[in-house]
């Protein structure tokens, strides 16, 4: 396999200066998507374009999210360093690796064993040891490991999944992308209260369908 293209000073000022320009100012959040190098992520013919702001293909007609909106996503959720976290949809595991950067846990799932496989062996390589990774629905949550401090969908709902939100811990942060379709949809942050659901509406994106059950690969 190619070795992809590295993070040099420039680009990573380039990629940095990208995200603020999003709206993405948290401190922690922006070291962390400093760490991470995107490339490692992007396999193929898009490798060459890891570093710009834009989902791109992978496996499994699934997308690597775009940059700036993963680290709306991140920032969003402001994972603290005890939090356990409950990513649904690994995809290419980029998310999962900047999250566990400032988590203490992170349990990631996907339908698609063979995105699983290949996300698996990113994490390996970078030593990501606070990083479980599960083939399932995870539409459905991981009952087993519940409650979750913090809760990440990088698929779209129509509604913030009812499972889920069972899942949440009181005082615990959802981030879902909602939508009926896959032109409108809205990326809702949810906030658990001891007196109900608070939601707030955070950016208009657009990502490819929650799908229960297994993929085919």
């Amino acid at each position: 396999m190619m070795a992809p293209p590295m993070m040099d000073a420039e680009r990573t000022m380039q990629f940095l200066f990208a995200l603020r320009s999003k709206g993405v100012t948290d401190k922690r959040v922006l070291e962390a998507m400093e760490k991470v190098d995107r490339g490692l992520f992007v396999r193929g013919h898009f490798a060459g374009r890891a570093y710009e702001d834009l989902p791109l293909p992978i496996a499994c007609g699934q997308t690597i999210s775009q940059p700036g909106i993963v680290g709306l996503m991140t920032q969003a959720l402001e994972v603290q360093p005890r939090d356990k976290v409950l990513e649904v949809g690994t995809g290419s595991g980029y998310q999962a690796a900047i999250l566990s950067q400032l988590a203490r846990r992170v349990y990631t799932v996907d339908r698609h064993r063979r995105l699983v496989m290949e996300a698996r062996e990113v994490f390996d390589a970078l030593d990501l040891t606070n990083v479980t990774t599960i083939v399932g629905d995870g539409s459905f949550g991981l009952p087993d490991q519940a409650p979750f401090d913090r809760i990440v969908v990088t698929a779209a709902a129509e509604d913030p999944p009812g499972p889920l939100l069972a899942q949440l811990r009181t005082g615990g942060i959802m981030v879902v992308p909602v939508g009926q379709s896959d032109t409108v949809q809205s990326l809702i942050k949810v906030t658990k209260t001891e007196s109900g659901l608070e939601y707030e509406e955070l950016a208009p994106v657009r990502f490819v369908p929650l799908v229960e059950g297994l993929g085919q690969d």
